[in-house]
């Protein structure tokens, strides 16, 4: 026997257990030392939020997020735009915030949804109103109840069908609980007698006063003194009060890409090649949606409607010239005459039209049209059939009359059905929509058109521009890696620098830029002074048709805001505070015994002023504006007796009620039930935002998108 067979027999089982051991060694030493500090980190920078203590982690999130896209894409959304995407981000997120809050709470309550529940929320006598608007019938607005049990009896055939249906099916169990403690906390709220009296006393009491101001202005700021002790006093008891959100601000310069004379040159280089393939193709509309940047739409013009320097080319009217290469902007173009026809400038038309689809199929549309056309030119109503048949809705129920319409305005096969066709013929065209019958109602009067085509390249950056740009845009960072050199560099090569205050981690703009995300992003993660990285620890951000060099230049946390930062905001507080006190004493030293409010007035200068109709839950009083002291004050005051001082928002008063009237009683048992009905709305709501408050929700969400 060799060695190395008895080392693979003998020892097979030794070396089992040392690469055994060697597996433990390295779970425990991972577990107890850096990889369990490395999953931790992990997942600190995977966590996007914190709800009620409980973490939302960026994978569980983005999964419901590519979930939900699904579910759009199924629901025939063909592409999801960034509205969209933020939309469902959003949509997400809320839901998120829902399930950890109230899914304690219906556990606790005992809340659920029963098997039998769900079955009756979606076959019972009264289904679910989602239920209701996926089987309801569009053109009778019936519900279908033998397409819903048709279509549940397919779903173990149709997976994609059954996922769909499971996500509306989740939606419609979500509500049922939602609603079973909606209307559990509204149950439990109760208007008292003793509410509905007081409701009724600060309705119905209106007052009429006179009323003297002296606004903080009038006492100068250099007149009242206030301590360094003062302001931390203050700010120690209202430290809940200055709590602020995370901020940046940035500064950054630019590096546009644009083409350079090079570029210019090759791309008109290519279009004189360009030039002489477009006269010799037998099929000018292929050529052109095969080679050009914009589609050829086929869209007949009229002479003032083309450019004039194409004017005179066009009126030739020879089909085979091509007219260019010229500069339009940032394109070259070359231009060919491909059809000349008298069309009319607009034209009246009434259509059907018969969608094809998942529904149903092209071939059964064509059936049906020209069974439909059968029907109008043996007598039958067009206007009729339009309204029974037509599932474009918004011309179905006016016997499909689209009115007057000018060329180019309707797709391409509706268009030149419509405007080649003669006053009062019957057509149908093909389009992406389905079949259409056309009757076309009557036209405008005919005039020369051309249809031109037109093969444009836009002049645009080479990589070899793109690559130059880019390293300028490096080298200007690698050298100017400190704000005090990032300074010193825009003010010597005179370039612009932008500046943004007060970002925010959400925020999607900054002045210059499109769609600038990763740089926010990235500036929540820089430090002050320092230069922004994005995640790969470069310093150039490719931003649109621009190359990015960022600082961040000042930094506020998320939390309670340090005191020097709200030092000045705090001083006007303590300032308003304390001129309130001087003004007040200055009253109260007036208001002497037997003294009129015009007396008072009168020593201090000041304009008596008189407010009408005022009761306790008016919102301002005129020539004092938003006053709610003063207008409490005067509720409360007594007829015919100088009140106050009263420290208002914009200065302190002194008020004389002249008149109080109470209007009739209203009933208070209509009163308490019109109040408890509020207070049920109000509950559904606030109840939730009490419980969101609670949850101390964090959302970081703005690390990822």
């Amino acid at each position: 026997m060799s060695a190395i067979q008895f080392l693979r027999e003998k020892a097979g089982v030794l070396v089992a257990a040392i690469i055994g051991l060697s597996l433990f060694l390295f779970v425990v030493s991972d577990f107890f030392g850096n990889g369990r500090a490395q999953r931790r980190q992990q997942r600190k920078y995977y966590e996007i939020g914190l709800i009620a203590g409980e973490q939302v982690s960026y994978q569980d999130y983005e999964q419901r997020v590519q979930n939900l896209f699904e579910i759009y894409k199924l629901s025939g959304v063909s592409t999801i735009d960034e509205a969209t995407s933020e939309s469902v981000r959003e949509q997400i997120w809320e839901q998120i915030v829902k399930e950890k809050i109230l899914n304690s709470q219906y556990k606790d309550l005992g809340i659920g949804v029963s098997t039998e529940e769900v079955d009756e929320l979606v076959l019972g006598n009264n289904p679910h109103p989602i239920v209701q608007q996926l089987f309801t019938d569009r053109s009778t607005g019936i519900f279908d109840r033998s397409f819903l049990v048709n279509f549940l009896k397919q779903l173990d055939l149709d997976e994609t069908a059954k996922k769909y249906w499971l996500f509306f099916e989740d939606e419609i169990v979500t509500d049922r609980m939602s609603t079973k403690y909606n209307n559990l906390v509204a149950k439990g709220l109760y208007v008292t007698s003793k509410q509905a009296e007081f409701d009724n006393n600060i309705s119905n009491s209106t007052v009429d006063f006179s009323f003297i101001q002296k606004n903080y202005a009038s006492v100068p700021d250099s007149s009242v003194t206030i301590a360094a002790s003062e302001i931390e006093t203050y700010y120690s008891g209202h430290k809940e009060t200055f709590k602020s959100n995370a901020l940046r601000d940035i500064e950054y310069v630019t590096f546009d890409v644009i083409p350079s004379e090079e570029d210019i040159k090759q791309t008109e280089e290519w279009m004189n090649r360009t030039r002489d393939e477009f006269a010799e193709t037998t099929n000018p509309d292929q050529y052109i949606n095969l080679n050009a940047d914009t589609r050829h739409t086929g869209a007949f013009i009229s002479v003032s409607s083309i450019p004039e320097n194409l004017r005179d080319f066009v009126k030739q009217e020879n089909k085979s010239a091509v007219f260019g290469p010229y500069r339009e902007e940032d394109s070259y173009k070359i231009a060919r005459l491909i059809d000349v026809a008298d069309r009319p400038d607009s034209v009246h038309a009434r259509h059907i039209l018969i969608s094809a689809g998942q529904k149903r199929k092209l071939a059964d549309a064509k059936v049906l049209a020209d069974s439909l056309l059968g029907l109008i030119k043996s007598g039958t109503p067009f206007e009729l059939l339009a309204m029974t048949n037509s599932e474009d809705q918004g011309s179905a129920q006016i016997g499909g009359d689209l009115g007057w319409f000018g060329e180019g305005m309707m797709v391409a096969p509706f268009n030149d059905a419509c405007f080649t066709g003669k006053k009062g013929e019957l057509v149908t065209a093909e389009t992406t929509f389905g079949i259409h019958i056309i009757e076309i109602l009557d036209q405008s009067k005919k005039s020369r058109k051309y249809n031109i085509g037109i093969v444009d390249r836009k002049i645009t950056p080479s990589s070899t521009t793109n690559q130059r740009i880019y390293s300028l845009a490096s080298q200007f960072a690698g050298v100017n890696s400190t704000y005090e050199k990032f300074n010193s560099a825009v003010a010597e090569q005179n370039l612009n620098k932008r500046v943004a205050n007060n970002v925010t981690p959400q925020q999607k703009t900054l002045p210059g830029l499109d769609n600038p995300r990763s740089l926010v992003i990235s500036l929540f993660t820089a430090e002050k002074g320092k230069i922004v990285l994005d995640g790969n620890q470069q310093a150039v951000f490719e931003i649109g048709d621009k190359y990015v060099v960022a600082f961040c230049t000042a930094v506020q946390e998320e939390g309670i805001a340090p005191m020097k930062d709200v030092e000045n905001d705090i001083k006007f507080i303590l300032l308003k505070d304390k001129k309130a006190e001087v003004i007040s004493s200055e009253f109260i030293k007036n208001n002497q015994e037997g003294k009129t409010l015009e007396d008072i007035a009168y020593t201090m200068g000041l304009n008596v002023q008189e407010a009408t109709q005022v009761n306790f839950r008016s919102y301002s009083v005129p020539g004092a504006g938003s006053e709610p002291a003063l207008i409490a004050a005067a509720s409360a005051a007594k007829q015919g007796v100088v009140e106050g001082p009263v420290k208002g928002e914009n200065g302190v008063y002194m008020i004389f009620v002249n008149s109080l009237t109470t209007k009739g009683s209203e009933d208070l048992k209509l009163l308490k039930d019109r109040m408890m009905v509020t207070y049920q709305m109000r509950g559904n709501y606030e109840a939730f935002e009490a419980l969101r408050k609670d949850a101390n929700i964090v959302d970081k969400r703005y690390k990822f998108y």
